[in-house]
């Protein structure tokens, strides 16, 4: 379990030195309009969001529904899979022990 916590860990803190170095190097409304204007952009940002989706439900119901809940999923589509990550990171045993008993 620590290896597997630790491998999304690195795979977080990559992406986020991606997002800091795009973010350093180029225009994100140049990049934006472009992405928009494109179809395979656009499948893109949908895939994006249905991920957000997804992992809001899987938090939502890991988190008994609750304000706690929130404070995870409201971060989602702002701050994106690295917040993700880190909730499974610090999640990851819970939610074995959770699926092991089903």
């Amino acid at each position: 379990m620590k290896v597997l916590q630790a491998v999304i860990a690195a795979a977080a803190l990559g992406f986020a030195a991606l997002i800091i170095i795009a973010v350093a190097d180029g225009s994100f409304s140049e990049a934006g309009r472009w992405l928009i204007s494109e179809p395979w952009g656009l499948v893109t940002l949908a895939d994006l969001y249905l991920g957000f989706l997804l992992s809001a439900v899987i938090i939502w119901f890991f988190e008994a529904r609750t304000l706690h809940a929130l404070l995870w999923i409201l971060p989602i589509p702002v701050l994106g899979n690295v917040w993700t990550a880190v909730w499974f990171v610090m999640r990851l045993p819970h939610l074995r022990e959770r699926m092991a008993r089903r």
